[in-house]
């Protein structure tokens, strides 16, 4: 049985709080089922366990190396790259007519935590290059298609999102690699640079395929003129280097065993890129890749939060340390740490935070199904708003609370989780890069305020308002749960309301405390969440077979969740009501 992951609660999750097989109704997904799901999720364990596991310690002691102007990795991925190929996990969402299986993105995701809870170094690697093929097989040509994805989905190239640029980070609109026009249509010369490249180099594969955003000399200015190129290391018809250059590697706190290159582009001038799709319409493209990759990496952020929570759930089991607090008589045998109430409290801190969150992903995971194969072209729009509206969330709380949670699982073990003897300094490493990745929470905040908020008239809003209004009247559980949540609700639909009036001010004090809001957000959904697997849980605790401590494991949870972590919505909702804004007011020469 694997011990990185709960397979009880992610089957809880998935069957009993999703209903994710009723997915089948939709004729995209019409010959999976229950049973077809179960296998994916057997599947993914295996490969998890055999392949991934063993090489968690070697991929992050054995960092990769810069070694002649090529990356070298740890040789175990080589393997595990062709695995996945061969396995059909990289098209696995596709059509049958492309080799895939047509499997949901749900069922894709849970797969992925497991896969990222077992090893998250290696898990990225097939997942990038899903994205990147994703990306041709929806805009590019039919000749790009044929050209580049086959290989893709066999293991034996690499994808990548090639954007962040020395000074274009978040800014996009700010890039500076160039495309030429060549005489050959739909072909560019490409010169420029790009940094922070996700396994953008190394020597598990035989070819790195880069989707790279540049601009069309004489682009427009800003990111209407930003288009969206395939630019492979190696011209795949002759084998020729195409002046893609590995300048640098990057040698990161965590997460080691996945390369992040810096790129020169065209140092030679023998660059050559082929246009996806139309010129100028690259950012537009390649936000449906970064979508699917800010949910993806929520789930990053929750596979390693849960694999720590169960190094430390194991460990306070074993370790003995202490007696009860009533217990006098030393002669006693010491307890197992598990039994110290704030040891306890620790550990639902962790367990709240990581199967409350994988809830929320999952959850915007199957919308994510069911937006995109939505027949009916009204509720398509308010599936997709509402999804629209909860990515950032879904990103940003998993990221910022999977920190604390790591170093909640760093704090059980104490002086023995400071150490490279347990694994959870690992994932304490592993877990920071999150806030990070796919846009920092700062920029998420100005995405969910700024943006999403007002789309269509703030209809993404009154969706979520009209779905967590349906859960709370057809609630059935723990009263003390249902209240608690519905006075949090409540407030937050009233700083919602207040905030909203101070867009009146100007962007920038109403945009001083987007962070805030998107953390508020995040508290809300997640305790959302709760309230439904507290739902979903008293309504099959007394049925026949029920696993009842499991099922009252959840409800306490929940109840921890609603006393412990709900209330920051008061305290946030505070500061987001009040009218001083120092952060606005401070001289950067005060500092």
């Amino acid at each position: 049985m694997s011990d990185f992951y709960s397979k009880k609660d992610l089957n809880f999750q998935l069957f009993d709080h999703l209903q994710v097989e009723n997915l089948s109704q939709l004729a995209y997904f019409q010959d999976h089922s229950k049973e077809t799901f179960e296998m994916i999720l057997d599947a993914a364990d295996q490969i998890a366990s055999k392949s991934l596991r063993p090489l968690l310690t070697e991929m992050d002691r054995q960092e990769p190396q810069l070694e002649n102007g090529s990356i070298k990795i740890h040789p175990g991925m080589r393997p595990i790259l062709k695995q996945f190929g061969q396995d059909g996990w990289i098209n696995a969402t596709f059509s049958y007519e492309e080799g895939g299986q047509q499997l949901p993105w749900t069922l894709h995701l849970a797969a992925g935590y497991i896969l990222q809870a077992a090893n998250y170094s290696a898990s990225v690697f097939p997942f990038l290059t899903t994205g990147a093929a994703n990306l041709i097989r929806t805009f590019g040509s039919s000749a790009l298609v044929e050209r580049f994805t086959p290989k893709m989905y066999a293991g034996d190239w690499q994808g990548t999102m090639a954007l962040t640029e020395p000074d274009a980070g978040s800014s996009l609109s700010d890039i500076s690699t160039t495309a030429y026009p060549t005489e050959t249509p739909g072909e560019y010369r490409i010169k420029g640079q790009k940094i922070y490249i996700s396994c953008g180099d190394h020597d598990a594969c035989e070819n790195i395929i880069h989707l790279m955003l540049a601009r069309v000399e004489g682009a427009p200015a800003g990111t209407k003129g930003i288009s969206l190129f395939v630019v492979p290391k190696i011209i795949p018809e002759t084998g020729e280097s195409n002046d893609v250059l590995t300048e640098g590697l990057y040698h990161k706190m965590g997460y080691k065993g996945a390369p992040i290159a810096h790129l020169m582009i065209g140092s030679n001038e023998k660059t050559i890129g082929y246009l996806v799709g139309e010129e100028n319409m690259g950012l537009k493209y390649m936000f449906q890749m970064m979508n699917e990759a800010r949910i993806g990496v929520g789930m990053n952020a929750v596979a390693i939060a849960q694999a720590a929570y169960q190094a430390s759930l194991a460990y306070a089991k074993e370790r003995p340390q202490g007696r009860k607090i009533t217990e006098k008589d030393l002669s006693k045998p010491q307890v197992p740490i598990i039994e110290h109430a704030d040891v306890k409290r620790m550990l639902l801190f962790q367990k709240s935070i990581s199967e409350g969150s994988l809830a929320l992903l999952l959850y915007a995971s199957r919308l994510m199904d069911e937006t995109i194969h939505e027949p009916i072209p009204n509720r398509k729009k308010e599936k997709h708003l509402l999804l629209e509206l909860l990515t950032p969330i879904a990103k940003s709380y998993p990221s910022e609370m999977g920190v604390l949670s790591t170093s909640a699982a760093v704090q059980v073990l104490g002086g023995a989780g400071y150490t490279q003897d347990f694994p959870v300094e690992q994932y304490y490493r592993e877990a920071r890069i999150h806030p990070i990745h796919e846009g920092t929470t700062g920029i998420h905040g100005l995405d969910l305020l700024g943006r999403k908020i007002f789309l269509e008239d703030g209809l993404g809003w009154k969706m979520l308002y009209q779905a967590i209004e349906k859960d709370i009247k057809s609630y059935q559980g723990p009263e003390d749960i249902l209240l608690l949540f519905d006075q949090s609700w409540k407030k937050s639909q009233d700083t919602a309301g207040t905030l909203l009036q101070k867009a009146q001010e100007g962007p920038e004090i109403f945009l001083a405390d987007a962070s805030l809001f998107l953390e508020l957000c995040g508290v809300l959904c997640v305790g959302w969440m709760w309230l439904r697997q507290t739902h979903v849980a008293s309504q099959i605790i007394d049925k026949e077979n029920a696993d009842t401590a499991f099922l009252h494991g959840k409800i306490e949870t929940a109840r921890y969740f609603m006393e412990y972590e709900l209330p920051k919505i008061h305290s946030i909702a505070k500061r987001l009501h009040s009218n001083a804004y120092p952060t606005v007011n401070m001289r950067s020469y005060w500092f």
